[in-house]
């Protein structure tokens, strides 16, 4: 293997993990009650803010963004720890990854794209996966945690739409991660029920700086070095490697329910991205600047 093949392989295996890493060290703050959900996404944003900063500043690079996605990132990462207090890893990370994926879909409609049929039939045996989900049942995710999660999917569609406006995707990224320090300030604030541990912490630094921060720094260096298939394919991993790591070191039980429903949404989503003739393949990840003419296709999940 060539190096440059190398260091792509190697990038791209570390940015997946930073993704299902930032699912994993959630669920293990607050499904012990290490940490409250407020105290949790406030860390986590202020030290992805400062490591995300550092990088710009080392490579003396203005900040960009705007108030309108800082909101929607706050609003996605409130969702995202409200949710992984009562469900678990794997099944928050199918929800995530299936509602952002309505989301882009829903807006493209609305803005007059016509999928082709094998969009059309993979969006809805997606759809029908999350259905079976959430449907009621022994083994059906609680009910609150399950809308928590699927508002941050939302709340994570619109912020990865406005980054198709262009502008350098790390800036961008650093500037909405700033701004949403004021917002988690304001929720501090407004919190009534603050637990810190140390576990807790450290799991919301690692979360913040080094899963979401540094995570989306290397994303970004490996992205150019992706096809947008590629760059599709490998993400369609996120919530299996969730899963797997609940499964394995959580405790969380491999459920008939969730082994079906993730091969409805996985293969649905699958089939809906990768299968694109005479066209881009795939929506670029959160931020990343793409023309006006590509359709929403698989989105970034972390």
């Amino acid at each position: 293997m060539k190096p440059t093949a190398f260091r792509v392989v190697s990038l791209t295996l570390l940015a997946l993990a930073g993704f299902a890493a930032n699912s994993i060290l959630c669920r293990l703050a607050l499904r012990s009650g290490l940490m409250d959900p407020v105290s949790f996404t406030s860390v986590r944003i202020v030290s992805g803010a400062a490591v995300l900063l550092l990088i710009l500043r080392l490579k003396r690079r203005p900040i960009a963004g705007s108030w309108l996605s800082a909101a929607a990132l706050m609003t996605y990462a409130a969702g995202f720890s409200y949710a992984y207090v009562s469900i678990p890893a794997g099944v928050g990370a199918l929800l995530l990854f299936g509602t952002v994926q309505a989301t882009m879909i829903g807006a493209g409609l609305l803005n007059g794209e016509r999928p082709n049929w094998n969009e059309w039939l993979g969006e809805f045996i997606s759809l029908a996966g999350l259905v079976a989900l959430l449907l009621p049942g022994v083994s059906a995710p609680p009910l609150l945690g399950a809308f928590a999660m699927a508002l941050a999917g939302i709340a994570w569609g619109v912020f990865s739409m406005r980054g198709r406006r262009g502008g350098e995707p790390l800036a961008a990224t650093a500037g909405n991660f700033l701004r949403a320090v004021l917002f988690a300030a304001v929720l501090s604030a407004l919190n009534r029920e603050t637990k810190i541990t140390s576990p807790g912490l450290i799991y919301a630094l690692l979360s913040g700086a080094l899963a979401s921060g540094l995570g989306y720094a290397i994303w970004y260096a490996v992205l150019p070095a992706l096809s947008a298939v590629r760059a599709g394919v490998v993400q369609l991993s996120v919530p299996v490697l969730v899963a797997a790591i609940g499964i394995l070191f959580l405790g969380e039980p491999p459920t008939l329910r969730l082994l079906l429903c993730a091969a409805l949404i996985l293969g649905g989503l699958a089939l809906a991205t990768l299968y694109r003739r005479r066209r881009p393949a795939a929506l670029a990840p959160l931020g990343q600047a793409v023309p006006q003419t590509i359709r929403p296709g698989l989105p970034r999940v972390d």
